[in-house]
């Protein structure tokens, strides 16, 4: 099987990217948060995909349950909790790694982007 490059003029400047229209965050528990993301790659069987997320300032709930998330923090500020309470501030620059099984909370407390890449279990 064949593979060719992947057009990097899609991953230019991602603090600029369009990512597209927002939508309503179905996980939010605080705030009018909305939400957009545009997935910039998908592996052939389907278990990995890379994009770029943004969402506006709230709180809401993350279950990673059935897929691992790496998470690079391009713009914004966040703080990020587990179940038990332990919690991390994340800001430009930043990188997160969300184990399979994870479960926490996200507080996003300036519109925050990132770079994701999330392999699920398959």
């Amino acid at each position: 099987m064949e593979t060719s490059l992947i057009d990097l003029s899609t991953f230019h400047d991602l603090t600029k990217a369009d990512i597209g229209a927002f939508s309503p965050k179905p996980t939010s528990i605080e705030g009018d948060q909305v939400e957009a993301v545009r997935s910039l790659f998908q592996s052939p069987d389907g278990t990995v995909d890379i994009g770029i997320w943004e969402c506006t300032p709230g709180r809401f709930t993350a279950d990673r349950t059935g897929s691992s998330e790496i998470c690079h923090i391009i713009s914004g500020r966040v703080e990020v909790s587990r179940a038990d309470g332990e919690a991390r501030e994340l800001g430009p620059g930043d990188l997160l790694v969300l184990p399979q099984g994870w479960k926490g909370e996200w507080r996003i407390r300036e519109t925050t982007r990132k770079l994701y890449m999330i392999q699920s279990a398959g």
